[in-house]
C-alpha cells in the first residue's frame, strides 16, 4: 500500500544464513539433523521423566519444562530456516514475523528464569536437605513454573508490541535467518530510540536478574559443599549440579558473546549469524544430551525403560 513516495511493508525477505547456492543443500541437511535430534532428545527427556516415578522430583520436574521450552524455542525458528534453504523466495509475512519474534522472545526469556529457578532448587536441596521436601512441594514447584512462563510471555508481549508499533517502509530485507529485534530495527523508518531504550533496559533486567539468582545460589552451594567432611559427599553434592551448571555456562556464555563481546559497530549483528545458530538451534539440542550423559539417574531410567521394552 503506497503512502506518498513510500510503500508500507506487508512481508519481509529473510536473507538467510548464506547467499551461496552450493551451500543451501548441505546446510539444510545439517540443520535438519540438528532439529531432529532436538525433537527426539527433548521429547525423550519429557516422556522419560513422566514414565519413571523415580524422576518425579522437583529437579526433574523443572528439567521436563526446560526440555519443553527448548523444543518450542527451536520449533519457532528451525522450520522457517529449513524452508528458506529449499526455496528461492525466502519471504515471511508480516504476521508470521510478528509471531516468530514473539514466541522466540517468550521462550528465550522463560528459559533464562527457569534456569535461575533450577539453580534455586539445587541451592535448597544442598544447603537445606532436611527441609527441602517440605519447602519444594509440588504446589511450590508448579507456582514457580507458572511464574516464569507468565513473566516470559508478558515480557515478550511488551517487546514485540513496541517493535511492531514502528513503521516499516521501502526496504523489507532482513539480513538474518529469522525475525529478531536488531535487524528489524535497522529496517524501520520510524524513530527507534524508545524501542531501543526499552530493549536495553528489559534485556539488562532479565539477564542480570536471572544470572544474579544463579550466581548467588551457586556461591551458597559452594560454601555448603566445602563444609561437607567426606570427599564422597562432596562429589555427590557437586554431581547433582554438574549438568545444570554446564547448561548455564553454555547458555549465558553464548548470550554474552552475542551481546557484549562482539563489537557494536554498524551492523555487527550480521556477523553473529553463526553464534545465533548455536544459540537458537544447537543449545536446545545439547541440553538433553548434557543431562542424559552427565546424569546417573537419567541414564539409569533410560536403561530400565530399554530393558522393559526388550522383555
Amino acid at each position: 500500500m503506497a503512502k506518498g513516495n513510500r510503500t508500507t511493508v506487508t512481508e519481509f525477505v529473510l536473507m538467510g544464513f548464506t547467499d551461496r547456492p552450493e551451500l543451501q543443500l548441505p546446510l539444510f541437511v545439517v540443520f535438519l539433523v540438528i532439529y531432529l535430534i532436538t525433537l527426539v532428545g527433548n521429547l525423550g527427556i519429557i516422556l522419560l521423566i513422566k514414565a519413571d516415578s523415580r524422576l518425579h522430583t522437583p529437579m526433574y520436574y523443572f528439567l521436563s519444562h526446560l526440555a519443553f521450552i527448548d523444543l518450542c524455542y527451536s520449533s519457532s525458528i528451525a522450520p522457517k530456516i529449513l524452508q528458506n534453504l529449499l526455496v528461492k523466495k525466502k519471504t515471511i509475512s508480516f504476521s508470521g514475523c510478528f509471531a516468530q519474534l514473539y514466541f522466540s522472545g517468550a521462550f528465550a526469556t522463560t528459559e533464562c528464569f527457569l534456569l535461575a529457578t533450577m539453580a534455586y532448587d539445587r541451592y535448597m536441596a544442598i544447603c537445606y536437605p532436611l527441609i527441602y521436601t517440605a519447602i519444594m512441594t509440588q504446589r511450590v514447584c508448579r507456582e514457580l513454573v507458572i511464574g516464569v512462563y507468565t513473566y516470559g510471555f508478558l515480557n515478550s508481549v511488551i517487546q514485540t508490541a513496541l517493535t511492531f508499533q514502528l513503521s516499516f517502509c521501502d526496504s523489507n530485507v532482513i539480513h538474518h535467518f529469522y525475525c529478531a529485534d536488531p535487524p528489524l530495527l535497522a529496517l524501520s523508518c520510524s524513530d527507534t530510540y524508545n524501542k531501543e531504550k526499552q530493549l536495553v533496559i528489559l534485556s539488562a533486567v532479565n539477564l542480570s536478574g536471572s544470572l544474579l539468582t544463579i550466581f548467588i545460589s551457586y556461591i551458597c552451594i559452594l560454601f555448603s559443599i566445602i563444609k561437607i567432611q567426606s570427599s564422597k559427599g562432596k562429589c555427590k553434592a557437586f554431581s547433582t549440579c554438574a549438568s545444570h551448571l554446564t547448561v548455564v555456562t553454555i547458555f549465558y556464555g553464548t548470550l554474552f558473546f552475542m551481546y557484549l563481546w562482539q563489537p557494536k559497530v554498524g551492523n555487527s549483528w550480521k556477523q553473529n549469524k553463526v553464534v545465533s545458530v548455536f544459540y537458537s538451534l544447537v543449545i536446545p539440542m545439547l541440553n538433553p544430551l548434557i543431562y542424559s550423559l552427565r546424569n546417573t539417574e537419567v541414564k539409569d531410567a533410560l536403561k530400565k525403560m530399554l530393558e522393559d521394552k526388550e522383555l
